[in-house]
């Protein structure tokens, strides 16, 4: 059975005023999900601004993560991009010994078609490092769909999840009914979490789950025992600010609920920018509800 079940949380980079590195916010944030319930933690994903950070950046962010986390949960490292030959030389390049596994986005701007996605992740893995593959399309601008995805689990085991967030949760379920057993499915879109786990996903990987760790484990805890009454409950309660968080872009939302929490300060990287005020006056608001 996968270690990588429940709530995994794709971490923002927190920033001080000066757009530098907040490494005392960030050892705030692990600590907070890790004693919150959080079952594993991704790191320099997309929601992590990772595309704004310096290689020496990502460096220090690494080595920050895994010194505070002192390995109480498992850690999966996102290595993406769309230069193929690229993203396998940092995979084959990089010490991934506290690493379970990397999460790799598919290509983006380019839009290969169904094969050039295979191939892509055939030759990621060709590695023989444990890969899961992300499927974003309202990112890359291309999706894999759930034939492709399916081709690749039957004939490449370390390709052992995906993090799935295609707009069609009918794609989710066609991948989980024709998926062989080894290769699991995690929720890539916080609102389907409960949906999908239900049908027989191993979670999520989520973003607002790093504001709500309590309440999202609890509902995934319930949702694997099939309390499906009290596990949507939890969901409901979750819907408004979870829609909030994403309505001017990721990571902007979640770092306004995240400030309001007292955990980090308010500050992206352009070409993001903060939310505007008033979406930050109705996630306040929405706040107090939960």
């Amino acid at each position: 059975m996968s270690i990588l079940k429940g709530l995994g949380v794709a971490l923002v980079t927190p920033f001080q005023e000066d757009l530098s590195i907040d490494f005392e916010a960030l050892t705030r944030l692990i600590n907070f999900n890790i004693e919150n319930g959080t079952n594993y933690l991704v790191v320099l994903g997309t929601t992590a601004e990772a595309a704004t950070l310096s290689s020496e950046e990502k460096k220090a962010v690494i080595e920050h993560i895994i010194r505070i986390n002192a390995g109480r949960v498992p850690l999966v490292l996102g290595i993406g991009g769309n230069n193929t030959a690229e993203v396998k030389k940092q995979i084959e390049q990089t010490d991934l010994s506290d690493f379970e596994a990397v999460l790799s986005v598919s290509p983006y701007y380019n839009r290969p078609n169904q094969e050039g996605l295979y191939q892509h992740y055939k030759m990621l893995a060709s590695t023989g490092k444990k890969i899961i593959i992300y499927n974003v399309p309202s990112r890359t601008g291309q999706n894999i769909e759930g034939r492709t995805t399916l081709r690749l689990a039957e004939e490449f085991p370390n390709l052992i999840m995906i993090k799935e967030a295609a707009p069609n949760i009918l794609q989710y379920f066609d991948i989980l009914r024709g998926k062989p057993d080894s290769f699991q499915l995690v929720s890539g879109d916080d609102e389907y979490t409960l949906p999908v786990t239900l049908a027989g996903g191993n979670g999520v990987i989520s973003v607002i789950g790093q504001a709500y760790p309590q309440e999202f484990s609890t509902m995934l805890k319930l949702a694997f025992e099939r309390k499906v009454d009290e596990a949507y409950k939890i969901h409901n309660s979750l819907v408004e600010i979870t829609r909030f968080i994403f309505a001017e872009g990721n990571p902007a939302g979640i770092k306004t609920v995240l400030t309001e929490l007292g955990l980090i300060q308010n500050f992206v990287r352009l070409p993001l920018v903060a939310a505007s005020d008033e979406l930050q006056e109705l996630i306040r608001e929405e706040m107090k509800n939960i």
